[in-house]
């Protein structure tokens, strides 16, 4: 399967981005999928994560009520509209998929996802 994300760029606080995920060669619908980021000499931290059918969402707390995550099953995308960004925002973001939102937070912490990509770099400076 691959994973291809897109659309990060530098921006000033307060700004908004929204970052795309055009994932092909595996069943999209059958995973949890999410967001995950990584600032210089910092730990991976999971951002958001939607469970298959969009019927849930979950967030970190460091973006909750600024960021949303969505999911298109019919064209196999992931999408992440980031709004209020901050400067510790930056970070290089992920997308990535998982059989479960649980399982996508555990891995982001420590193992591999089923699929992932090689990310897209977000930078927040005045």
């Amino acid at each position: 399967g691959q994973v291809v994300e897109s659309g990060g760029g530098l921006v000033q606080p307060g700004a908004s981005l929204t970052l795309s995920c055009t994932t092909s060669g595996f069943a999209f619908d059958d995973y949890a999928m999410g967001w995950f980021r990584r600032a210089p000499e910092k730990e991976r931290e999971g951002v958001a994560c939607i469970k298959w059918d969009s019927s849930d969402t979950y967030y970190a707390n460091s973006v909750k009520g600024r960021f949303t995550i969505a999911r298109d099953n019919a064209k196999s995308t992931l999408t992440l509209q980031m709004n209020r960004l901050k400067p510790e925002d930056t970070a290089m973001y992920y997308c990535g998929a998982a059989t479960s939102c649980n399982d996508f937070y555990q891995l982001v912490k420590g193992g591999r996802l089923n699929y992932e990509g090689q990310g897209t770099q977000v930078s927040v400076s005045s």
